[in-house]
């Protein structure tokens, strides 16, 4: 730290100073080593193939990481998609896929990490997992083997993502014992790869998700980042690992102090959403996109999510625009009231036949008996003989179709479009008013992602010179978007 100075011939009083700081040096290293990265930066995997082939190529020529959005996609679809991908992308290792717990539907689960297992896909980003299930052990620990140095190698690494420290306890802890037992009785790992997974953890990167877009549990980012970062050491404490379990920061997200903030309370690395969709990559239609850019701060409400529907499980959407929560909770509510559509009374029928499912129940069941079939036949087969999982079908349709219409861009549904999202779209909207970034083709992935970090390393250092003293503008710690090389 230099003392009070004036510079000849400048002008300027010297007050401090400090080495250069980058973006490159925020976070822990051993993200960037370990995921052949060169920022400690993830852009998540919005549903449906939000988050396409094209967003996470842009982010793994940019040397960051990003996952396709994978979760309610067919299988066929994500076998296109990693094909895409693998092809694209060729050896390059940062790079993944998403992988979304289905307890409904545990076949599909099953058959996705088929998927990414025959096809060697680098990175998995395991999501809404309340406990563990053998396909998404079985994704962390197939493959694994020791080096000539008795060091143990992963196949691929699962990054897991939670909002609960019971939730993080189970994928920082090896795997269970019980489930290695299931996958061994059916020759889906060996003996040795079994042996292995019972010395590291199941997943060595950790994502904190807060307040955030879809899934979350609205908790403040600071108070879930410190506990599972103390159950980390405790954990890798008590278990012996050889290497770092990293923790990083999602949820909020969506301006430069923000990503500072994160990195401040320790975060490895970060992982951005919601601010995602409104990327040039994202598939998501122009109106929906626009419906995003006109978003504030309390523009963002709960609403009933379509894959754990009967679990009651909700999700944070854009309220602005749209009537979509509002229907999706008559449709929860008539589920929680009522054994069967056939039981629903006429006024409510008529509302949610009429407002929200614009058909009949039984043209509903029609298309979505239709839509079963080719997914999972077995589902069909349930619902003809528990009239309790028909309705649940039937009105989970709503909530699945509301968000193929924000992505096409359906004209005659835009009140109902569900869009993913938290309340850093707001921030975000705030933060690029005016600059290159509100422009919609100029809005790239990588724009924002570079704009977010370097804004992070601005903000960074500033604080760094205000602790040690200096007497910081206010305005040293605002950074303005631009375009970025």
């Amino acid at each position: 730290m230099a003392g009070t100075v004036v510079m000849s011939g400048t002008g300027y009083e010297l007050v401090g100073s400090l080495p250069p700081m980058y973006p490159e040096w925020l976070g822990d290293r051993s993200f960037t080593r370990v995921h052949g990265a060169r920022f400690p930066y993830v852009a998540g995997e919005m549903a449906n193939g939000i988050a396409t082939t094209s967003f996470v190529v842009a982010l793994a020529r940019a040397e960051m990481l990003g996952f396709f959005g994978a979760a309610g996609l067919a299988l066929p679809v994500i076998e296109r998609a990693v094909a895409d991908l693998t092809r694209t992308l060729g050896g390059v290792r940062n790079w993944g896929v998403n992988l979304i717990h289905t307890p409904n539907e545990a076949g599909h689960e099953d058959g996705v990490v088929d998927l990414l297992l025959r096809a060697n896909v680098p990175k998995v980003s395991a999501s809404a997992f309340m406990e563990l299930t053998p396909a998404v052990v079985r994704c962390a620990v197939a493959g694994l083997r020791q080096d000539p140095h008795g060091e143990i190698v992963r196949a691929r690494h699962l990054f897991a993502k939670i909002s609960r420290p019971k939730v993080a306890e189970k994928f920082l802890s090896p795997a269970p014992s019980d489930i290695l037992g299931v996958l061994l009785d059916r020759g889906q790992i060996t003996q040795d790869e079994a042996r292995l997974a019972q010395r590291v953890p199941l997943a060595e990167d950790i994502t904190v998700e807060a307040d955030s877009g879809g899934h979350t549990d609205n908790r403040p980012l600071a108070v879930v980042l410190f506990a599972v970062r103390a159950l980390r050491d405790q954990l890798s404490h008590r278990n012996g690992y050889t290497r770092p379990v990293r923790v990083g920061a999602a949820g909020g997200l969506g301006e430069p102090s923000a990503v500072a903030a994160a990195f401040a309370a320790g975060a490895a690395y970060v992982l951005t959403g919601t601010v995602n969709q409104l990327s040039a990559e994202a598939n998501l239609s122009d109106a929906a996109k626009e419906m995003l850019a006109k978003a504030d701060l309390s523009d963002v409400v709960m609403a009933p999510a379509a894959d754990m529907f009967e679990h009651g499980v909700r999700v944070q959407v854009l309220r602005r625009g749209t009537l979509f929560a509002a229907r999706a909770k008559q449709l929860y509510d008539a589920y929680l009231a009522y054994p069967s559509l056939e039981e629903i009374p006429a006024p409510v029928r008529e509302r949610i036949e009429n407002d929200v499912l614009r058909s009949t129940f039984d043209d509903a069941w029609t298309m979505t008996r239709r839509f079963w079939v080719d997914r999972d036949a077995r589902e069909v087969e349930r619902a003809e003989t528990d009239a309790r999982h028909r309705m649940a079908l039937v009105f989970r349709s709503y909530l699945g179709l509301s968000s193929r219409w924000a992505i096409d861009g359906e004209p005659s549904r835009q009140m109902d479009y569900q869009i993913w999202c938290g309340p850093a779209i707001g921030a975000f909207n705030r933060w690029v008013a005016g600059s290159p970034l509100a422009v919609p083709h100029q809005r790239t992935v990588v724009q924002i992602a570079l704009n977010l970090l370097e804004g992070a390393a601005v903000v960074t250092r500033a604080q760094q010179l205000r602790t040690y003293g200096v007497a910081v503008p206010d305005e040293a710690f605002s950074y303005r978007p631009r375009l970025l090389s």
